[in-house]
């Protein structure tokens, strides 16, 4: 690790750099993280870390921001204010000049060819976690949830009737066939990614 990548881990008296970092890492996760986990990760005694994620807490909502920094069962996260939460779903469901990202493309592709299908499966086609990809999917509802998988209990998903109305189609009958480019052992993934025996 070179000497100035993280300057002031480990360091109690660089607060305005833990802050940065606590930040930083908290803007990318799509789980909460445990305090115990912040603070070994970023090198800083525990008591530290509670302290510090508590005052950003607290300055967040002083400041009357988009986003706040709760403390749940799980460790923190950032989250939308509740206030805001009929204007992000406005932006996500009725955007019209929002395009869809190439993730969401390419998720939205493996929900309607391998319908019903799990979040798991579909994050083992595309390679990546798809949790956010997903939950934006259905928020602008072109997919839907359709029930548990009998065998795992796996919330499943399948495009909706406005996923046809966008893409023009009367049928799910009407996509292009496109099985020959995916992966030929899909069927062997159970609904965390992994191969089964």
């Amino acid at each position: 690790m070179s000497g100035d990548r993280r300057a002031g881990v480990g360091d109690v008296s660089a607060p305005a750099t833990l802050r940065r970092d606590l930040e930083a890492v908290l803007m990318v996760v799509d789980q909460p993280v445990a305090e115990y986990d912040l603070a070994r990760a970023l090198e800083v005694p525990l008591e530290v870390v509670t302290r510090t994620l508590e005052e950003l807490a607290r300055e967040y909502t002083e400041q009357g921001r988009g986003f706040d920094l709760r403390a749940v069962a799980d460790g923190w996260r950032v989250y939308t204010r509740p206030e805001c939460a009929d204007i992000v779903e406005h932006f996500l469901k009725e955007g019209q000049e929002v395009r869809l990202t190439q993730a969401a493309l390419e998720t939205m592709a493996v929900v309607a060819y391998r319908q019903p299908v799990s979040r798991g499966r579909v994050s083992a086609v595309r390679g990546v976690n798809c949790d956010g990809v997903m939950r934006t999917l259905v928020l602008r509802g072109l997919i839907e949830e359709a029930g548990h998988d009998s065998e795992s209990g796996a919330l499943l998903y399948r495009t909706t009737s406005y996923f046809l109305e966008r893409l023009g189609l009367r049928g799910l009958d009407e996509l292009p066939d496109l099985a020959p480019f995916l992966p030929d052992d899909i069927e062997g993934l159970d609904d965390t990614g992994e191969h089964t025996q």
